[in-house]
């Protein structure tokens, strides 16, 4: 294709997902206007083309070897603050950070807000991303969204529409940016007194403690999430610190906080070198790691007062933390499994120990509710994510194993961190994944929507 006619900036660049594998080159077009990708994406894109905001995808989500990738945070402007209501709209390249940083001043949240702030609206949507909040996912949230099509049309999609218009909503929900591209969204918010949160730790000496106290009173809190220590083992397996938060009322604020109320000031503490190296991750180190991180933690604080910035975005401190992983990188094995499959969890756990594949970086979350995101991920149950370096002798298959675990259980892998999962799978874990393929070919008629992942794992049919 020849990119001359394309208005805005075209390079052409090595992309990857967060975790730095398998990266691909790809041509990508910086469009100067939303009105731009109306006018564009009908082009004759001969690899296609996938839209990408920062790339926080684990794996090859927003890549698209051979082929374009529309950089969306290009466009990023705030359209619409409605104050009174709640409700924002603005245009698919904004950032969380973004948002946060205007919104929180105001009194106002995103109602579901990721382990980082450096997504995009368009990629909270694609990925349908979840965070500690566990009674819904982001786009239970968003009123409305603005659709463009490869065949040039551009449409409201919601939650609240009907017809085409719903149908398109549950298929671009989740649906990892193969549906088209979303342009504008309008989100609903969360009302907040402060910029503050009242979070309550706890060390729990097992996994069975740690499940058994986030179903007992995690009705308290409004987000919970668990720290796993992984290289734990026998009575200890699952060992883990629990923190549960809400959000701090003014009045529960003490002096020195009630005068910083509203203050939401996030920085970077520490930039990670450029090169480290490949075994820097290791089953010593993180072993360390994890018995100081354990034994740092208190037994239990009740209602300490945390940063917005420390309780949902710890790691956002270090510029580049991905870079620990050396040049091999990592990978990011996250799956859901229906309550009552409680032991696929242990069974991981089991698992990962034996082979003692190295992780500092392990959660425990629940779902309570799904949504009809033909592709989203949640559903109510439970939720591990593991990060791990790669080039572990074992691990693909120990990974693979737990795989048809998860498929026995109800279960299944989250596509916006997946980089290895097999297309084979795909159809039992995501059981609707052809009423979506149905709806996907009505709106991108031509397969002009690609990806590295669409690809790997045929999710489209023409894929196969």
């Amino acid at each position: 294709m020849d990119n001359s006619g394309l208005p805005g900036s075209v390079t052409q660049e090595l992309l990857s997902g967060w975790a730095r594998t398998s990266p691909s080159s790809a041509t990508v077009w910086a469009p100067d206007s939303s009105d731009s990708i109306r006018k564009h994406l009908g082009d004759d894109y001969p690899r296609g083309i996938v839209a990408r905001g920062l790339g926080r995808s684990y794996g090859d989500a927003a890549q698209n070897a051979g082929g374009h990738v529309i950089d969306s945070t290009a466009n990023s402007e705030i359209l619409n603050l409605d104050v009174d209501r709640g409700v924002v709209t603005c245009e698919a390249g904004v950032s969380l950070a973004t948002l946060m940083q205007v919104l929180v001043p105001m009194g106002w949240f995103p109602t579901v807000i990721p382990g980082t702030r450096f997504v995009t609206v368009g990629g909270a949507i694609a990925s349908d991303i979840h965070g500690k909040f566990r009674h819904g996912s982001f786009c239970d949230y968003v009123e409305q969204a603005t659709l463009t099509c490869p065949t040039g049309e551009s449409f409201a999609i919601g939650p609240n529409e009907t017809g085409r218009s719903l149908d398109a909503y549950w298929a671009t929900a989740g649906g990892m940016g193969l549906t088209g591209v979303v342009t504008e969204a309008t989100l609903r918010l969360h009302e907040i007194e402060s910029a503050w949160m009242l979070v309550d730790t706890e060390r729990c000496n097992d996994l069975d403690e740690c499940m058994a106290r986030m179903l007992d009173s995690d009705d308290v809190f409004r987000y919970s999430v668990a720290w796993i220590d992984t290289m734990a083992t026998g009575a200890s397996l699952g060992r883990s610190i629990l923190e549960r938060g809400n959000h701090a009322p003014r009045a529960s604020l003490d002096t020195k906080h009630a005068k910083l109320a509203n203050d939401y000031s996030p920085r970077f503490s520490i930039e990670a070198p450029s090169w480290f190296p490949n075994k820097l991750i290791n089953k010593l180190s993180v072993k360390a790691f994890n018995e100081l991180w354990f034994r740092k933690a208190p037994k239990s604080s009740k209602e300490h007062i945390a940063s917005i910035v420390s309780f949902f975005h710890p790691l956002d401190a270090v510029l580049g933390w991905n870079r620990i992983y050396g040049s091999r990188g990592f990978l990011q094995y996250q799956f859901v499994v229906p309550y009552g499959a409680e032991s696929v969890v242990r069974t991981a756990l089991e698992r990962l120990a034996a082979l003692g594949a190295p992780s500092f970086l392990a959660v425990l979350k629940r779902f309570e509710t799904s949504n009809p995101g033909l592709l989203s991920f949640p559903m109510p149950g439970w939720t591990l994510a593991v990060d791990v370096p790669c080039g572990i002798s074992g691990l693909a298959e120990l990974l693979d194993g737990l795989d048809d675990l998860v498929i026995e259980a109800g279960g299944r892998v989250y596509l916006a961190k997946d980089s290895r999962l097999d297309r084979s799978r795909i159809e039992a874990m995501y059981p609707r994944i052809n009423e979506w393929r149905a709806i996907q070919e009505s709106l991108d008629p031509h397969g002009t929507m690609q990806s590295d992942l669409d690809r790997r794992l045929g999710l489209k049919e023409n894929s196969h």
